[in-house]
């Protein structure tokens, strides 16, 4: 490995939601429903005009939110891959990160669905993002998912 390129990293989790996938998509589809899901000290903001209710592929979601020292942050996401109501790809165009794609699952399963969210990612600055990926940034995404979750399970509940 180059210590001087970009490594890629990989998360994933899952999560049961006790509804039925056709609710489950709604909600994930929806973009304003991000907002909900993310903590607070991120201060998330669309900043996109959404005139649709559901996602489509090409659609484009400019955001900011504040990782770090409350330095706002611009972020653009496309929808670049959708297989309703299984499956849906956001990959960042502009953003922190040197590569961000997540990809949302969703599995009819015992009478609910099965969420499962893998990343694929890199960090800029080389050796630097490489250094500092397990002192900082992992644990930051693991909050945000763990959040998240929290947030669902008083959505959907147990």
């Amino acid at each position: 490995m180059n210590v001087f390129h970009p490594q890629t990293f990989h998360y994933s989790i899952e999560q049961f939601l006790p509804t039925p996938i056709d609710n489950a998509w709604q909600f994930f589809s929806t973009p304003k429903n991000l907002a909900l899901i993310t903590p607070s000290y991120l201060d998330f903001k669309i900043l996109t005009t959404i005139s649709y209710n559901e996602i489509y592929e090409g659609m484009l979601i400019d955001y900011t939110v504040k990782p770090l020292f409350k330095i706002p942050l611009h972020w653009q996401t496309e929808i670049c891959k959708i297989k309703k109501p299984v499956l849906f790809t956001d990959r960042q165009l502009k953003g922190p990160f040197h590569l961000w794609e997540h990809t949302h699952m969703f599995i009819s399963k015992d009478g609910g669905v099965l969420m499962k969210d893998e990343v694929q990612y890199q960090l800029p600055f080389g050796f630097i993002g490489n250094f500092i990926h397990p002192l900082f940034i992992r644990k930051k995404i693991e909050n945000i998912f763990s959040y998240r979750a929290q947030v669902l399970k008083k959505i959907f509940g147990r």
